[in-house]
């Protein structure tokens, strides 16, 4: 963050912890998208290829429920990642109008290529705070989204 920006501030903004948020969130995408753009990745990407390496293979609308991206979105990502060798689709044997994506050895070499960008990225962004810190700073995030998340009917 420019410091000079941040010291020009009026003090309710200073001290506000959203407008701190949103200022800290900008750069961070800010830098996610450098780092990405190297290899011509975007954050739904990682988000797509994560989420299949951890969950395995799923329903192009089960990929977008699960990383938050929206179906059209979510089609034209998985396009691109299915030009570039990264994941494969098939159709579903239980509805053959469905595909069913999945990553690729190559997709799984990339993902590793991203994680580490993206811990770059992290690394630049929370030079300023301790190892400790950033674990706090994680718990504080979780809470305040756990907090904010769509309640389910019981």
């Amino acid at each position: 963050m420019d410091t000079t920006a941040h010291d020009a501030a009026p003090a309710r903004l200073r001290n506000a912890p959203i407008w701190l948020m949103s200022q800290v969130t900008a750069h961070a995408h800010r830098l996610v998208w450098e780092a990405f753009a190297a290899t011509d990745d975007r954050r739904y990407h990682y988000a797509l290829l994560a989420a299949l390496e951890e969950y395995g293979p799923a329903s192009q609308a089960a990929l977008g429920r699960r990383c938050g991206i929206d179906r059209s979105d979510v089609v034209a990502a998985l396009n691109e990642l299915a030009d570039r060798g990264l994941v494969t689709r098939s159709p579903d044997s239980a509805d053959r109008r469905r595909n069913i994506v999945s990553v690729t050895p190559e997709g799984r070499r990339h993902l590793e290529w991203l994680d580490g960008a993206l811990g770059r990225v992290q690394d630049e962004l929370l030079a300023g705070i301790s190892t400790d810190e950033r674990e706090h700073l994680v718990r504080l995030l979780h809470r305040v989204l756990a907090h904010h998340a769509p309640r389910r009917a019981e």
